[in-house]
This record gives C-alpha cells, structure tokens and sequence, in this order.
C-alpha cells in the first residue's frame, strides 16, 4: 500500500480530523471545525499551541490557551510585554511550564523585533526559508517548526512526531526513525498539497492512539493485511 492509498484508507476510517483546533472570536475554548481562513490572531494562537504542546498531551495545552485567553494574553504583543512569570503561571497546565513561557517570550519578542508583530509577514516566506528561520529560535525543533508552517502557515510540510515514527517503521518497514528522513519519505510520496498532509498527520495520530500503540493493537487494526510489522507477527 502506498502512502497516498493509506490515506484515502485512514480518512474513510476515521473523517476528517479539522486539525488544527483554534479560537473563534469571543469564545476562549479552541475548537475543531472547517475554516476557509484563519485570522492573524488564530494563527499566532497555532504558534503559541505548538509551542505549548511539545512533551505534553493536547487537553492539558488545551487549559493553558484557556488561561491564556482568560487573562487577555493569547496575542503577540501581551506576551511580548508581559512577565515572564506571569506567562509560566498561565501555562503551567502545559508542563515544563517555566521554559515554555520563556519561549513564548522569545518568540514573540522576535515577531516584535524583526516582523512588528505580524505573523503574516513572517509566513511571507519561501517554505525552505521560514524553516530555517524557525528552527534558529530558542526551543523551536523540526517538529514545533513543521506545525508552524503546516498549521499556522498553511504551507505543505509534513509533520512528524512519535506517531508517524512508529507508524512508519512498523507498516513500511521504514529502517531509520530520524526526524528528516522520515520526512522526506513521505513528501517523496505524496503531492505537495497542504489539506492532504495536514489530514494525514492527524489521520496518523488518531490511527497511532487507537490502534498502533507502543503496545499495537494490531488484532483490531484494519490496516494489518497490509501492515510489515502486523504481517511478521503472524
């Protein structure tokens, strides 16, 4: 099964996903639905999300955007001139809460120092470009960086995380589980298309929840006929 033939198969089993859950004006709760257009504050809202999310699960940056949005502060130019104290309390549902606030800080500094504050004139830029330039920022890694620019940006990169490590290794027998070679796998075998890679990230997470565990289910997985590791164990 190639790439592409996994994804139709995973969107027909699971729907789409709607990622990446953002707040509509006047509510303080992210939600997951279909947006032709993200505002300037939501995509800044994806940033900060991505940053809140690394080493933690999704509901508790969930409480933390909250906070946020409750103390006025889910936007650049708060948390730029804000303690940086007061960010650590707010996002401490986050975990590694004094770090993550310190890059919060940092980030939007920079979008201060280099973009006055706009994101849109950031995301301007060459996908090879904004890469390289997220990936210089304090605690910004290949993953945090790839969110970014799928999510935020609306750019095709193709996110992996622990999921789609495993995942790969296991169905397509991939021998590596480095960040960018896992990467290029999949970019090498699908159109650049932003919608597709953006649903098949997140196809993958829910797959990776439900099935492909670090213990596999793969008993109940409708992919085991044609999953390598599935197909070895029986």
């Amino acid at each position: 099964m190639k790439p592409i033939e996994l994804y139709k198969a995973l969107l027909k089993q699971f729907g789409e996903q709607l990622w990446w859950p953002v707040t509509d004006a006047g509510e303080i709760t992210p939600t997951y639905k279909k947006r032709k257009h993200l505002t300037e504050k939501q995509k800044l809202e994806i940033c900060i999300g991505a940053i809140l999310t690394q080493n933690t699960d999704w509901e508790n940056v969930m409480k933390a955007l909250e906070n946020l949005s409750k103390a006025g502060l889910l936007s650049c130019e708060k948390i730029a001139s804000s303690r940086q104290e007061t960010i650590a309390k707010l996002v401490k549902p986050s975990g590694y809460f004094n770090q993550k606030a310190k890059r919060l800080k940092l980030f939007s500094q920079y979008l201060k120092n280099n973009y006055n504050y706009s994101i849109n004139k950031m995301f301007s830029k060459p996908i090879a470009e904004l890469r390289l330039e997220l990936l210089s920022l304090h605690g910004i890694g290949n993953e945090t960086a790839d969110d970014i620019i799928l999510y935020a940006a609306e750019k095709p990169a193709f996110v992996v995380d622990a999921y789609t490590t495993r995942f790969a290794k296991r169905f397509f027998k991939l021998p590596t589980t480095d960040y960018v070679e896992v990467k290029a796998f999949f970019e090498s075998q699908l159109p650049k298309n932003t919608q597709l890679f953006n649903e098949f990230h997140a196809l993958l997470v829910e797959h990776g929840k439900r099935f492909c565990k670090k213990k596999p289910n793969c008993s109940g997985c409708f992919l085991k006929t044609n999953c390598c590791f599935a197909k070895g164990n029986n």
